[in-house]
């Protein structure tokens, strides 16, 4: 069967059929159809009328029919350029998503992200220095601090005995040696 006589309209009847047997078939009377006529007449038209459109509606659906034959004939034919050019879907993927991540970073919307995570980035960065040189100041102080000392008021006994097992633990040296060279 000829590919160019057949039938691509997806909601015809007649759809995979070659359009010598869709003309055959458009001889036969509809199911449960009344008379000689295939169609029955619509209210307010005349048989002539009716003939007419019936006419000018098979040859818009040849039309159709045929525009969809050459746009599938020019997508074949850009597909082999394509390939011999050597775009494949994956680079043409690829040329989106690097003009679409342009224009993102060129709209407004973005710089204004930007500067504001710029913006908490630095504040962060200030509040993090500051907990740093804290806890590094408490430190020194805790290690200042003789022994004889922790048993003063100001620290209760269970935390003067830990004291010194805590400061020469690994964990301890780390997290101080860590806390020492923080400077933001």
């Amino acid at each position: 069967m000829d590919p160019t006589s057949q039938d691509i309209n997806l909601n015809s009847p007649n759809k995979g059929l070659g359009m010598k047997h869709a003309e055959d078939l458009s001889n036969v009377p509809a199911e449960g159809a009344v008379g000689n006529s295939p169609h029955p007449l619509p209210p307010g038209l005349t048989e002539e009328e009716t003939e007419e459109l019936h006419t000018e509606l098979t040859k818009v659906e040849e039309e159709i029919n045929t525009l969809r034959q050459v746009l599938s004939a020019k997508e074949r034919h850009a597909s082999e350029l394509k390939r011999k050019l050597g775009l494949s879907p994956l680079n043409e993927l690829k040329q989106n998503l690097t003009k679409s991540w342009q224009d993102v970073q060129t709209s407004n919307a973005y710089k204004k992200t930007q500067e504001t995570l710029s913006q908490a980035g630095q504040k962060t960065s200030a509040a993090l220095n500051t907990m740093s040189s804290a806890i590094t100041k408490r430190l020194g102080d805790m290690r200042a601090l003789p022994f004889s000392n922790s048993f003063s008021s100001n620290y209760s006994i269970r935390h003067s005995i830990s004291m010194p097992a805590m400061r020469n633990s690994a964990t301890f040296k780390s997290f101080e040696d860590k806390m020492g060279n923080l400077k933001i």
